[in-house]
């Protein structure tokens, strides 16, 4: 099944230039009724810390876009939003909008970045998801969460074949990134999708290097430094046969701590 990764130069906190970007990149695809779109963490915003300017629970302007691109395309869309929690602090989450328009799933992300102080503004998330998909079971995390390989094996243990990785990765750390992405898939033999942002913003600049890794660990798309599209189509039947023929995720072992 086919998947598309939209890499952007986002314009800081410009929820509407952001949505016509999104657009224009898109029109210039070609989407196959199915198909799982993914945008960048934040893709609305960037990756803003003013959540009462940025956050999208009172007017739900971007899931409202979220909705209409997955209507339009007739495809699932996994995207980058902010929301507002009781605490007052944001949510920086991935939403999943079906091909009916309809929110079925949102991951939290599990660890804000302290070195941004994200974890000041961003409460952590509590979970791991999953949804289901065209024979897939996929897992999204969201940008620093691809540094803890733990939380991928235990979505790995759950079934998961399918990674997202959602981010604003700044270039000074494209090598980790890249590296990182690579380590994922074949450590959990599982696709991993990682879509960045490139551009700038009034902290960083970012390199793009979009990825759609493979289960063996090679790369088969790569988004470039500049605005692009990373799309590639997934094969149940071929990570079946490669788990079936190296069948290293049964000698998982979890030892216990005894201290």
């Amino acid at each position: 099944m086919q998947v598309i990764g939209v890499q952007l130069d986002i314009e800081w906190e410009n929820k509407a230039a952001n949505h016509a970007k999104v657009q224009a990149l898109l029109s210039r695809t070609a989407i196959r009724p199915g198909a799982l779109i993914v945008l960048p963490e934040m893709f609305a915003t960037g990756f803003s810390m003013s959540v009462s300017q940025i956050e999208d629970s009172r007017t739900e302007q971007t899931l409202h876009f979220l909705t209409e691109l997955a209507q339009a395309h007739q495809a699932y869309v996994l995207a980058g939003i902010v929301s507002k929690s009781s605490s007052g602090r944001g949510r920086n989450e991935a939403v999943l909008i079906n091909p009916e328009g309809r929110p079925i799933a949102r991951y939290q992300k599990l660890h804000p970045i302290p070195m941004a102080d994200e974890d000041k503004h961003y409460e952590p998330g509590e979970k791991i998801i999953t949804f289901a998909w065209h024979g897939f079971t996929v897992a999204p995390m969201i940008c620093y969460d691809v540094r803890f390989p733990e939380v991928f094996r235990q979505a790995t243990k759950r079934g998961t074949d399918v990674f997202i990785v959602i981010a604003n990765f700044p270039a000074l750390r494209e090598s980790h990134w890249i590296a990182l992405l690579i380590a994922r898939a074949i450590e959990n033999q599982a696709y991993v999708i990682g879509v960045n942002r490139c551009g700038d913003d009034p902290s960083h600049h970012y390199s793009g290097r979009s990825l759609i890794v493979d289960p063996r660990g090679e790369v088969i798309a790569d988004g470039g430094n500049d605005e692009s599209i990373v799309t590639a189509d997934l094969d149940t039947s071929d990570l079946a046969d490669y788990r079936a023929s190296f069948p290293a995720l049964k000698d998982m072992r979890f030892v216990p701590d005894d201290r």
